[in-house]
């Protein structure tokens, strides 16, 4: 029972961070309608950018800080730069300049960094370690990834430029007659993107440490994750990355071994695509022809 329930309170811990990465894959979908493939691409680099703040003497949170500010400005940058000129091309073309874009912030972080593996700090200490059942760091990643949560869902909710984003996400021919800049609201959602990527990758890059491809197998997981909970409900993405941290945790353990725990994703995504396109908490389009 207690390797059990440490299984599932480490599986809630890595699921606040497919939360997190599934919930900037919503945020981009909603937008664009397509899945952003370079988002844990964009989560790595933005882990790197605080890897150099901290080893140049920066307190953590210093540069935990500036990390999401300088991913923001890095996801408006890519959305009015890369994804603004093809924003009407074919998704083919779309989708191709996601890959590409993917390729290309994972040669650079190699060249710029190296393919060696580093070890990146926990801000948490050893004494905040609830029971035995659950490490320091991953009761701060909870702790940190609600947080961040609770702050998007009260910017969205309660404040006109989260109600104008999700406007211009939701309708862009409204909001446009309405006086909404629908192009700087992308933009932004873009950038709020990067910054959610950025603390995921900073709070799994102490557990699976620091190299250029850390980011392939946690992208995979927040894709199922945005699939079961919706790829089109934020708060669907949320839950969804709760439950396939949990079930990643609990079968790689008990069921499958861990050297099978990447296939739990892949089955959760062919198994929702088949039975439940939509999600369990996403919107089911009907279209009349």
């Amino acid at each position: 029972m207690e390797a059990f329930l440490h299984q599932v309170t480490a599986g809630l811990a890595t699921g606040g961070i497919y939360a997190s990465l599934a919930l900037a894959l919503v945020m981009i979908y909603q937008a664009t309608h397509l899945v952003n493939f370079a988002q844990g691409e964009m989560a790595m680099f933005s882990t790197y950018i605080a890897w150099s703040l901290i080893n140049a003497g920066l307190p953590y949170w210093l540069a935990f800080l500036l990390t999401v500010g300088i991913s923001f400005v890095l996801g408006v940058f890519i959305e009015r730069i890369v994804i603004r000129p093809v924003e009407n091309a074919p998704v083919l073309a779309v989708v191709t300049v996601f890959i590409a874009l993917l390729v290309i912030l994972n040669s650079v972080t190699g060249w710029i960094y190296t393919y060696t593996i580093k070890s990146f700090p926990s801000p948490f200490p050893q004494g905040m370690a609830l029971g035995r059942f659950m490490s320091p760091h991953e009761l701060g990643a909870i702790g940190v990834t609600l947080v961040v949560l609770a702050a998007l869902y009260a910017f969205f909710r309660f404040t006109p430029l989260g109600l104008a984003m999700r406007a211009a996400a939701q309708n862009p021919v409204s909001s446009r007659l309405v006086g909404i800049r629908v192009g700087w609201m992308l933009a932004l959602g873009w950038g709020l993107a990067a910054a959610v990527g950025a603390v995921a990758g900073m709070m799994v890059a102490p557990i699976v440490y620091l190299d250029p491809n850390m980011m392939g197998g946690i992208l995979l997981y927040a894709f199922a994750a945005a699939l079961v909970g919706g790829i089109d409900s934020p708060m669907g993405a949320v839950i969804g990355g709760f439950v396939v941290g949990v079930l990643e945790n609990v079968l790689g353990a008990f069921v499958i071994g861990n050297e099978l725990k990447l296939s739990v994703a892949l089955v959760l995504i062919i198994g929702v695509l088949l039975v439940r396109p939509s999600g369990f908490f996403g919107k089911v389009h009907v279209t009349r022809v």
